[in-house]
């Protein structure tokens, strides 16, 4: 079950095909740092075996050999697929959400500490009410021109994020199927969706990033059940 939700409550609830016919969303944009897989690029788990071997890599034909060699160790022992088809096995929890009544510095520092490009915004009574992102805040149309005063930038700085941040935003309930959610997040383009009860109190969230290293887990989990 989806819904939307606004700074008057929730504007809509009803299955994803009821959804597709509300109208465009518009992606939500979000700039999230990218973290290095190792200070040369390459992975760490090889600069890792590499430096407690003590040895060079292979060359390319030995690698492409023992590449081979360890698929077919792998497709000799028995793999256990683990049924996985509702948001509340996949979805981030606890998730870290923002007051709408923060000004813009609050929320900056809050989402920068906890490394995030994004949150979901709640009001008062701790019911969705909207998404803030950085990338939001760093809008080229938002931003105070490079002359501005610091006056200018300190009013931007004060501002509430209930007078910036997007809304109405779509969220999901913790029982909705992967594959619809999946289904909404390629139609709206956005990177995620909020996990909210029948209150609408946010209890997850669920991201592109979730039901992709739910694919490459290892034991491998069977998102079609």
């Amino acid at each position: 079950m989806f819904s939307i939700y606004g700074v008057t409550g929730r504007l809509f609830r009803g299955s994803m095909e009821h959804l597709r016919h509300i109208g465009p969303l518009g992606a939500v944009e979000r700039a999230i740092p990218l973290v290095p897989v190792g200070r040369d690029g390459r992975e760490e788990g090889f600069t890792a075996e590499w430096s407690e071997t003590g040895s060079a890599p292979l060359p390319s034909g030995e690698v492409q050999r023992s590449a081979v060699a360890a698929y077919t160790q792998t497709q000799r022992r028995e793999i256990h697929r683990q049924p996985l088809t509702r948001v509340d096995a996949l979805m981030s929890q606890p998730v870290i959400t923002l007051s709408n009544q923060l000004t813009v510095q609050q929320a900056w520092q809050q989402l920068a500490s906890q490394h995030i490009g994004q949150a979901p915004v709640v009001n008062e009574s701790a019911v969705l009410v909207g998404l803030l992102s950085r990338a939001d805040l760093l809008r080229p149309d938002r931003l105070p021109a490079a002359e501005a005063s610091s006056v200018v930038w300190r009013a931007l700085l004060a501002m509430r994020v209930v007078d910036i941040m997007a809304t109405p935003v779509p969220s999901v309930s913790p029982d909705a199927d992967i594959r619809r959610v999946a289904r909404v997040l390629l139609d709206t383009g956005l990177p995620g969706l909020a996990v909210a009860n029948e209150e609408g109190n946010v209890i997850g969230f669920v991201s592109r990033s979730d039901i992709l290293r739910a694919v490459v887990t290892d034991p491998p989990l069977d998102l079609w059940g």
